[in-house]
């Protein structure tokens, strides 16, 4: 019964991933790749470790990867912060008998429901510098407005906003199902011992959370990690924006010959980066007596 999943996870991801590691060990490019609309065969060839090498020497010309990945980690953590604070916070709030909770919750989980590169769009057009609600904004209260989409660090703070509201509804919906099944016993036992709020929050609400919090984190952290379509449409392909999946797409897709053995080798380290922090990781939870 589980051969048919076998089966299409074997052709959409086995397979895909075995020719992209093996591209990582040539020199294939759009010239040398076989083409049979030109009748032309592959004229690619084996260059062992090379790829790999220059891409960690840190080369300009292979995208400048320590560069690439210092801001590739800066933008994860900034936005899977974010998103678990807001997040957490917003169930917090809805966890409570308020009037008009469900409508709050309608209303909150909307940016999820709305396809990301209508977001993207939106948020672009806001960030505009000439005619944008937020520089408007910011001109009403004589602040600064700047370039947010330019070439400077502002866009990288623009596209981490977009993301922050695209990806906190997932966060809350998740973090609230794992208030509601903290017992409420435990926060009566608490308040009779005479507990603070922020200490039923500190020992009954966060380690009633840890097991779900970890899973939201590291699915968080692997999302935001490859988001692709968020910076792409918000900044296009800016080198202030750039992280290491868009770097990739850049060289597959870009330039007179397009580059798929160095694409390739971007995605085998990107894959490589996930799994060694995913291991890290899920052996810090084991070591907290997590056991998932």
């Amino acid at each position: 019964m589980v051969l048919p999943v076998v089966v299409v996870v074997a052709v959409l991801v086995l397979l895909p991933l075995v020719q992209g590691v093996y591209f990582t060990f040539t020199d294939i490019n759009e010239a040398t790749i076989a083409n049979p609309v030109l009748d032309r065969p592959a004229g690619y060839s084996g260059v062992g470790l090379a790829n790999y090498l220059n891409v960690l020497s840190g080369d300009p010309s292979f995208g400048s990867f320590w560069t690439t990945l210092v801001r590739t980690l800066v933008w994860t953590f900034g936005c899977v912060v974010c998103h678990y604070a807001v997040g957490l916070g917003l169930a917090l709030l809805l966890n409570r008998r308020v009037r008009g909770r469900t409508a709050y919750r309608v209303l909150l989980v909307l940016p999820w429901a709305v396809p990301a590169f209508i977001s993207a769009f939106a948020w672009r057009y806001m960030f505009n510098a000439q005619y944008g609600i937020v520089n408007q904004f910011l001109r009403a209260l004589g602040l600064p407005d700047p370039v947010w989409l330019g070439q400077s660090d502002w866009a990288l703070v623009a596209v981490i906003v977009v993301n922050v509201w695209l990806g906190v509804p997932f966060m809350m919906v998740a973090l609230l199902g794992g208030l509601q099944s903290i017992p409420a016993d435990l926060y009566e036992a608490a308040e009779v011992d005479g507990a603070s709020a922020w200490q039923r929050f500190r020992d009954v609400t966060l380690p009633g959370l840890r097991s779900v919090s970890g899973t939201v984190v590291l699915l968080g952290v692997i999302w935001t990690f490859n988001m692709f379509a968020v910076i792409y449409l918000v900044t296009g392909p800016n080198p202030n924006t750039r992280i290491l999946v868009t770097y990739a797409f850049e060289r597959f897709f870009s330039g007179a010959a397009r580059d798929y053995a160095v694409a390739s080798t971007y995605g085998v380290l990107i894959l490589s980066v996930l799994l060694v922090f995913a291991g890290v990781y899920r052996r810090a939870l084991r070591e907290q007596g997590e056991v998932w």
